[in-house]
């Protein structure tokens, strides 16, 4: 049985690097659309730098890595969370899951993301010739449009062996702005093996594999995203413990970023966190956040900054009852030259 645990997981984790390393160190930024998937879900999650691949039994791990979601000692959870994103957009998220009997855990999940009453700047032809206004791309006339995404999902996940869990998660993204709109429909594949030591666990993910998104008569792929991830807690006195984790992400649209973290457990009640993305966050030094650069037409490019976001620190509380508990995080995630982000995530789990 031990064998063939070890073989299920290997061939995932092959499976995810091997396709993570085709056109590593391209630069390719801008050319996904439903950018809005990109960002980070839950309080603790980003307060641990979205180091989270091999994280488990959190419900809000479902916007990260489906397995991350299955459950044993819970019954059923649910998570909110509010996200202050950077010029004024707004970010909701709410994930449910429930665990049954000798089945798995099932979840739903459901984000918005947007920013109403943008002032609109219209390239509008003469409103006297009738011809011409036919032939406009822009017919609406408002002095302001709507910016909204909304992503739904089904999730599925079972621990299928006592140290293996898969989980797999169906999306359906929309995509509005202005009077115009794109569907696109996709698929989030996971797992998490425990290696029965220091709460170690090793996590792979294949995140938004699916159909392009088409605006007028041009096509833009999701944001494709593979992870591979470790986390673990060599540090534990009495019922305090300091759990670090490291992930090797690497999007469609970037090179190899390098996302770490850490949390500190007080009595499994109170948590300290914080987090740096190695190759992604930014502080204006060299080599901090910048890229390879790229070599065109025999022309070399220097590299140039990828991200303006720097580190996340992170802090959260649990407060257990006879047949539940509750728990609230927060995460704040300071950014060069944009106003810095909040994250309040509230989670409720029944035993």
């Amino acid at each position: 049985m031990r064998r063939l645990e070890s073989i299920v997981f290997i061939v995932l984790l092959l499976l995810v690097s091997s396709v993570a390393l085709v056109e590593a160190q391209n630069r390719k930024s801008g050319i996904n659309a439903a950018t809005f998937l990109k960002v980070g879900v839950g309080g603790r999650q980003s307060g641990m730098g979205s180091a989270v691949t091999s994280l488990t039994g959190d419900a809000t791990n479902m916007f990260w890595n489906p397995a991350g979601t299955a459950l044993k000692d819970d019954a059923m959870q649910a998570s909110f969370t509010h996200n202050n994103w950077i010029a004024s957009l707004s970010q909701e998220a709410l994930a449910v899951t429930y665990n049954v009997k000798d089945i798995g855990t099932v979840g739903i999940g459901v984000m918005s993301f947007g920013i109403n009453g943008i002032q609109a700047d219209r390239d509008i032809y003469p409103t006297g010739d009738a011809q011409l206004r036919a032939q406009e791309i822009d017919q609406v006339t408002s002095d302001t449009y709507n910016y909204q995404d909304l992503l739904a999902q089904i999730t599925y996940s079972r621990w299928i062996m006592d140290k293996l869990a898969v989980g797999v998660t169906a999306k359906y993204i929309h995509e509005t702005i202005d009077d115009m709109s794109a569907s696109a429909v996709a698929f989030d594949l996971g797992s998490v093996y425990n290696i029965g030591i220091l709460d170690w666990n090793i996590g792979a993910r294949i995140c938004n594999l699916g159909s392009d998104m088409k605006y007028y008569d041009f096509s833009h792929p999701i944001p494709l995203t593979f992870s591979i991830g470790t986390s673990m807690a060599p540090i534990k006195f009495g019922q305090n413990s300091v759990l670090f984790s490291l992930d090797l992400v690497k999007p469609q649209d970037g090179q190899q970023y390098y996302y770490t973290g850490m949390e500190f457990n007080a009595s499994n009640m109170f948590f300290v966190r914080g987090g740096w993305k190695l190759n992604y966050s930014y502080f204006g030094l060299t080599g901090n956040g910048i890229d390879e650069g790229i070599t065109y037409g025999g022309n070399a490019r220097p590299g140039i900054a990828t991200s303006l976001e720097k580190g996340s620190l992170g802090a959260g509380v649990r407060l257990p009852f006879d047949s539940y508990n509750v728990s609230v995080d927060y995460a704040y995630t300071v950014f060069t030259s944009l106003s810095d982000v909040h994250r309040f995530t509230v989670r409720f789990a029944m035993k």
